[in-house]
């Protein structure tokens, strides 16, 4: 009987032993398949992207922003190096040279300078740029449909933006003639201020202008343009826009109304202008970088995108400033008006 019993207890204990080692190599397989899964996965999804904005400026700012906020979303695993040149040339040259040297696996590079050196740096890392206004006049792509290269992106300037400027000051204040302060070595600036030009000739208009070289050139700008202009029209240059305060303190001392070409800079206290989001553009720079990343596109293939419907913003603060009679009828034609 006590034979029976212990030859039992042993037989009960064998069996466990055997579930319990049946179990745990199941438990082995079923983990060691889940890290092989998940390795791959970290494999696949882990990317380092150099990221290289021009300068601050507000806009530029929600740009990489936008940019950043699409690669989160996707859940890809990134490290980014985050550089901003302060608007130095030479600065972003070793900025590029330092990316291609760690072989990034993509770059962002906000505004057309930073896009130029990054594209003339490399032929085989993927170039995402957002904040550019003529990206086939900066030599970026061979066409808005097929880039041809290794950059793609997405543009800062709607193909109605400047000749509705120009129609609306016409209009709604009787402007004779624009003034415009720019660089003259930004090449989207050159190409923003020739479309003006046009658009003022067919409206009866003419445009002056004056350039810059730096932020701190603006004012002295802006003042010799005062007496022989009916408005000022800052477009999105970044020198200027870096130093648009001047701008400001010059239309309001003068009453001159001041008409610009970023939603960022009415709200700055420009007194209107047609824009859009730059958050949004760089959010769709980010999306075309995940598929490029994904190896779903190729920038080589995929066109160029153009930013979302303009919106009319009045900033009915800085036309008081201005001296700038209210006109109750802006009121329909806005999109939004503020008063900052």
């Amino acid at each position: 009987m006590k034979k029976q019993g212990m030859f039992q207890i042993g037989s009960i204990v064998l069996l466990s032993a055997l579930l319990t080692a049946c179990g745990d190599e199941d438990t082995d397989t079923e983990d060691a398949a889940a890290g092989e899964e998940n390795g791959d996965a970290a494999d696949g999804e882990s990317y380092d992207i150099g990221v290289v904005q021009y300068a601050d400026h507000p806009s530029l700012d929600q740009a990489t922003e936008g940019f950043k906020e699409a690669i989160e979303e996707s859940g890809l695993d990134v490290t980014y190096d985050e550089q901003n040149a302060s608007g130095d040339m030479n600065v972003i040259q070793t900025v590029a040279d330092t990316f291609v040297g760690d072989d990034v696996d993509l770059i962002f590079a906000n505004a057309t300078p930073a896009a130029q050196i990054m594209t003339s740096s490399t032929d085989d890392i993927p170039v995402m740029f957002t904040s550019v206004t003529d990206p086939e006049g900066a030599e970026l792509v061979d066409s808005i449909d097929a880039p041809g290269g290794n950059t793609t992106g997405t543009m800062d300037l709607h193909p109605d933006a400047i000749s509705q400027s120009v129609e609306l000051m016409g209009d709604e204040l009787d402007v004779e003639t624009i003034g415009m302060v720019y660089n003259a070595g930004e090449q989207n600036s050159e190409y923003q201020v020739g479309i003006a030009e046009e658009a003022a000739e067919e409206a009866g208009m003419s445009v002056q202008t004056a350039t810059v070289q730096t932020s701190a050139d603006v004012q002295s700008a802006a003042e010799s343009l005062v007496g022989n202009i009916d408005a000022f029209y800052i477009i999105t240059d970044n020198e200027v826009v870096s130093g648009l305060d001047s701008v400001i303190g010059v239309a309001e001392d003068e009453g001159l109304p001041l008409f610009v070409g970023e939603l960022d800079s009415v709200e700055a206290g420009g007194f209107a202008g047609f824009g859009f989001s730059y958050h949004d553009i760089g959010y769709v720079t980010g999306e075309m970088a995940i598929d490029v990343l994904n190896g779903e596109a190729d920038p080589e293939t995929l066109a160029v995108e153009f930013p979302p419907e303009l919106e009319l913003v009045f900033n009915e603060g800085a036309a008081e400033r201005m001296d700038i009679e209210w006109d109750d009828s802006w009121d329909d034609l806005a999109d939004e008006i503020i008063n900052e």
